[in-house]
């Protein structure tokens, strides 16, 4: 929720044509095992970034990064992503320059 929250105080502060972008993973779309919570915050707010986009004024943008799991984290998250392809975070820090810099709202780049 402290992403939500941050969005629904933010919009009244944020400037005409800003964006918000917030980050999720690919647990929503492939859950792994004892990820049943971390898989229901990703989807939550891929959607909230779905239907927020259609309340935000004055051109402000929402979207979501959504990458699978990061290479430099292998160390630390690996042995609970047997099996999965991972990315490297300047390949994830693309889809956030995308996010902030293009003119989309209500996307999730999925980075995979």
């Amino acid at each position: 929720m402290r992403q939500v929250n941050l969005v629904l105080i933010g919009r009244d502060y944020i400037a005409s044509d800003g964006s918000f972008t917030l980050s999720t993973g690919i647990l929503n779309r492939d859950p792994i095992r004892l990820g049943s919570s971390a898989a229901m915050v990703n989807g939550a707010i891929d959607s909230f970034v779905k239907a927020a986009a259609m309340e935000m004024r004055n051109k402000v943008r929402i979207n979501s990064v959504s990458p699978t799991v990061i290479t430099e984290a292998l160390d630390s998250y690996g042995p609970y992503f047997r099996g999965y392809a991972h990315v490297d975070a300047d390949k994830a820090a693309l889809a956030y320059s995308k996010s902030v810099e293009g003119m989309q709202t209500g996307q999730t780049y999925i980075v995979n």
